[in-house]
């Protein structure tokens, strides 16, 4: 059973649980370890900025680190960070994605490190549990922090710029507090806007990736397809974790029908399912362990660390972990979705399901034809999105920063292909669903049979041509209900 609420302890986040305070309107809870654990930075990182010079706090940021900051300067120089870098641009961040950023720099303060004010800790909580957000656009970020969104949400908190969610979405009043100057470097330097769409994008393909198999195996039943490929045996001889979990799945889903293959061999789409498949489950697999640690780590620059009473100047901002992780799950979707387009296919063929062509009320009717084009343009989408981000580069702050790693468009390619995805499965869901019942057939029991009559239940039965565009829409909502079915 889920919790009803998150604690926030800077060391138990996961991609799941941002998504469920994104988006599910869960309350965060702060845990007093947390607390603590930012007071211990906040208190050091003073005492050692007394002492030797500190990146932000007593020097000035990027080509201006060679600059001090002048005691009767200091209380003004975190405010014009502030305001000079709250300069974002495009249309602003989904509600979602603004909210998955306050969480995981939530919880990256609790982790401690950063040494800001802790009293900002429950200002950020309450703004979450308002359901307030403030207004980051899109444009700003290359991965190596996400100041501009950053420095928006710390203004904020100053009260210079309204926070967003009203009644209408628009202006609202809400939790404000007075960052002191020298923690204004140290708020914004993050990659927390990154991390938190990176964290709801591993969220979408957990789900979808899993309802794909359901799909997958529900579209062989459809097209008298063969169990041959998901035999043990062959995927012990080839024993890849991802291949070998993706069988093991199929084979639950079929244990109650154990169908009569059609053809000594079926296309691609189904015998080489579980070997395109399952690296694309590895990719993700990965890529949520990368964003799990990222977001309970205190990557900080400079990192205050009270144990030894100093700061360690770093380069723990340089989310490249991130983007090449993300880069390599969406390579792989793609190859996954491609097969997912080509099952399509075959639901449309005589050949392959023993219905008029395009699964037709009649020889001459259209039928699902339309469906093929749409889930081409989705998997279009998917294709020109898997180009890896990392493959670009950038110098800038009078060439003292010459590397990027482009994680934040990264992150942002992965929710747009995780939305592409769920199309596409939502046409194959549909076809398969349609051509059983078509042929008068369901599968006969266990989770395969749960996920045909969820499906059974909700999708127009109706076989006339007719616009498709609410059945494709239904199909997609099915998906994470029939991924948690395995």
């Amino acid at each position: 059973m889920q919790s009803s609420r998150i604690v926030i302890d800077g060391a138990s986040l996961t991609c799941a649980l941002v998504a469920r305070a994104a988006r599910d309107d869960v309350p965060v809870e702060l845990a007093p370890e947390g607390v603590a654990r930012a007071r211990a930075a906040w208190e050091t990182a003073r005492e050692v900025a007394e002492r030797r010079p500190v990146y932000g706090r007593t020097t000035g940021v990027g080509a201006n680190r060679v600059v001090d900051v002048e005691w009767e300067d200091a209380d003004a120089h975190g405010l014009r960070l502030l305001r000079s870098h709250a300069a974002g641009a495009g249309p602003l961040t989904a509600a979602e994605t603004t909210r998955a950023m306050l969480t995981v720099r939530l919880n990256q303060l609790a982790a401690g490190g950063s040494g800001v004010d802790p009293g900002v800790l429950p200002a950020l909580a309450d703004a979450l549990n308002l359901g307030l957000r403030p207004p980051v656009p899109v444009y700003g970020a290359i991965g190596t922090g996400d100041l501009t969104a950053l420095a928006s949400t710390a203004l904020c908190l100053l009260g210079e710029r309204a926070w967003l969610g009203g009644p209408d979405g628009g202006p609202a009043s809400g939790p404000g507090f007075r960052l002191r100057s020298a923690d204004a470097l140290a708020f914004i330097s993050s990659n927390a806007a990154t991390l938190g769409e990176a964290a709801l994008g591993a969220a979408d393909l957990r789900t979808l990736l899993s309802a794909s198999t359901v799909v997958a195996a529900l579209s062989l039943l459809a097209v008298h397809g063969s169990e041959e490929p998901y035999a043990p045996a062959v995927h012990d001889a080839c024993p890849h974790p991802g291949q070998r979990d993706t069988a093991a799945a199929v084979r639950t889903l079929l244990a109650f029908d154990h169908p009569v293959p059609a053809r000594i061999q079926d296309p691609y789409g189904y015998r080489a399912f579980p070997q395109v498949h399952g690296p694309a489950l590895e990719a993700l697999r990965h890529a949520e362990d990368v964003v799990d640690r990222e977001i309970n780590a205190a990557a900080e620059n400079p990192l205050v660390d009270p144990a030894q009473r100093t700061v360690w100047h770093n380069g723990n901002f340089h989310t490249a972990y991130v983007g090449l992780a993300l880069d390599g799950v969406r390579a792989a979707l793609f190859q996954t979705m491609a097969l997912s387009a080509a099952r399509l296919g075959t639901l449309a063929e005589p050949a392959f399901t023993g219905l008029y062509p395009f699964q037709a009320e009649t020889e001459a009717s259209s039928g699902i034809m339309i469906l093929e084009y749409v889930a081409h343009s989705a998997l279009a989408d998917v294709r020109r999105l898997a180009t890896p981000a990392a493959l670009g580069s950038a110098v800038l702050s009078r060439g003292v920063e010459e590397h990027a790693g482009f994680s934040t468009q990264s992150a942002r390619a992965t929710t747009e292909a995780a939305a592409a995805y769920r199309i596409g499965l939502g046409c194959e869901l549909y076809a398969a669903v349609r051509a059983l019942r078509m042929q008068g057939r369901a599968p006969a029991g266990g989770p395969l049979r749960a996920a045909y009559d969820l499906a059974d239940a909700v999708l127009d039965d109706r076989i006339a041509d007719r616009p498709l565009d609410a059945d494709i829409a239904t199909a997609a909502d099915l998906l994470p209900p029939l991924s948690r079915l395995l």
